[in-house]
């Protein structure tokens, strides 16, 4: 749990840097709670105002945005404990904002208007999903991902080449009646060599396509009489057994398939909107990509 004292600490930085909480007091938690005057809780929304500070009102919808931003482990902290921390937290920036008497720099600005882009194309995006993905969506994704072919599961051994010369001499000692596992054992690069290439249990998805392809097209028993290439090499690939594997229940899957389908509506949503749209990227001719880290740039 935050410390007074933690929390004292991070004051100067916090205030010079993002919002982070501010009690600069000294009481702990319970102190501060045993000092609160118990009165009864008055109506309040948004735009109520909690305090002024030199003519400039603070609502209870600041605060409550500020504590939405707050890190998890302040949820262990008391309500009287946090509202009088964040409240002194927003008089102190404004005490703060107040006494500088400059313009704003370009920098600040430039932050800002990009955190308000960013929040808003958020809620666009909320609003955008709140209506995007259907309940028949999630079952027919569902019922194509764990269709029949996606509920097997297959233990494999390979062995692992660089050339495909190499892989056709070894199917060629294969033929002869070598053992699989001390080929493997004895040639393969892969990190299953030692254990004689031994893969273990794998389903769908879990390896790369052409070796997953010429897995699934093996019978028990059999080996690959052709050698199979991918970005590791060159594999000659021996299938032991399959087995069949229970599909989830959609509950189960469901987040992982919402999550799924949501990012493909939002893709397709912006490149709907980025296709209807007049977007000119001229500006950006000759622009020396180094410069984004010209800091200089923004005084």
């Amino acid at each position: 749990m935050p410390t007074t004292s933690m929390i004292r600490a991070g004051l100067a930085a916090a205030l010079l840097a993002a919002p982070l909480p501010l009690w600069a007091q000294s009481e702990t938690p319970s102190e501060a709670g045993e000092s609160q005057i118990e009165t009864a809780a008055a109506p309040a929304d948004a735009d109520t105002v909690v305090a002024t500070v030199n003519g400039v009102d603070v609502t209870l919808g600041q605060m409550i945005a500020l504590r939405g931003s707050l890190p998890q482990q302040y949820n262990q902290l008391p309500p009287e404990v946090l509202f009088k921390g964040i409240l002194d937290q927003i008089v102190q920036q404004i005490l703060l904002e107040q006494s500088y008497d400059g313009e704003v720099p370009k920098a600040v600005s430039l932050a800002l208007e990009n955190e308000r882009l960013a929040r808003m194309a958020g809620l666009a995006a909320a609003e955008f999903l709140e209506t995007a993905v259907t309940e028949e969506e999630i079952q027919a994704a569902y019922d194509e991902k764990y269709s029949e072919s996606e509920g097997k599961e297959y233990k494999a051994r390979h062995i692992l080449v660089e050339t495909e010369e190499e892989a056709r001499a070894l199917i060629e000692e294969l033929d002869g009646g070598a053992d699989f596992a001390m080929l493997a054992s004895e040639h393969s690069t892969g990190p299953s060599g030692p254990n004689g290439g031994d893969l273990g249990w794998f389903g769908p998805g879990m390896m790369v396509k052409p070796f997953e392809d010429a897995t699934t097209a093996l019978e028990p028993g059999s080996y690959t009489r052709d050698p199979v290439q991918t970005q590791f090499g060159w594999h000659v690939i021996l299938l032991e057994e399959t087995r069949d594997k229970a599909a989830p229940a959609l509950e189960e899957v469901r987040g992982e398939i919402e999550a799924e389908l949501q990012n493909a509506a939002v893709e397709a949503h912006i490149d709907a909107l980025t296709e209807n749209a007049e977007i000119d990227r001229s500006g950006a001719e000759g622009v020396d990509p180094a410069l984004l880290t010209n800091i200089e740039l923004l005084e």
